[in-house]
């Protein structure tokens, strides 16, 4: 499995570092560190942004994808965000950061 810092294209590793700064709301673990963001595109003052969740149901979709938007607007020079959902591949524990898997296992979530 890539790494997040893998993904990460020429140019947009600002923003992959203030997404580490949006908390999954289940988990106090960053979306980047769940490894729910897939990749961060730059297109003049616009980002797109493709993610997924780590289960079709999950109840907070709706409040990450705007915790993503709102943190990523809060830079100057990014006007719109657009969030592209995946499910393709699926989420798995191995999509996680080490820093995300040594988090849940202090939270005793895993082990």
């Amino acid at each position: 499995m890539m790494s997040y810092k893998e993904k990460v294209i020429e140019g947009t590793e600002k923003y992959w570092n203030m997404l580490k700064e949006v908390a999954d709301p289940e988990f106090p673990i960053s979306v980047v560190d769940m490894g729910l963001i897939r990749g961060i595109e730059k297109r003049n003052n616009s980002l797109t942004v493709t993610m997924t969740f780590t289960s079709t149901g999950c109840g907070c979709m709706d409040w990450i994808e705007n915790d993503v938007r709102e943190r990523l607007l809060q830079a100057e020079e990014i006007e719109s965000v657009e969030i592209k959902v995946t499910w393709d591949p699926a989420w798995t524990i191995n999509d996680m950061t080490e820093e995300g898997k040594n988090k849940m296992k202090y939270w005793g979530v895993s082990s």
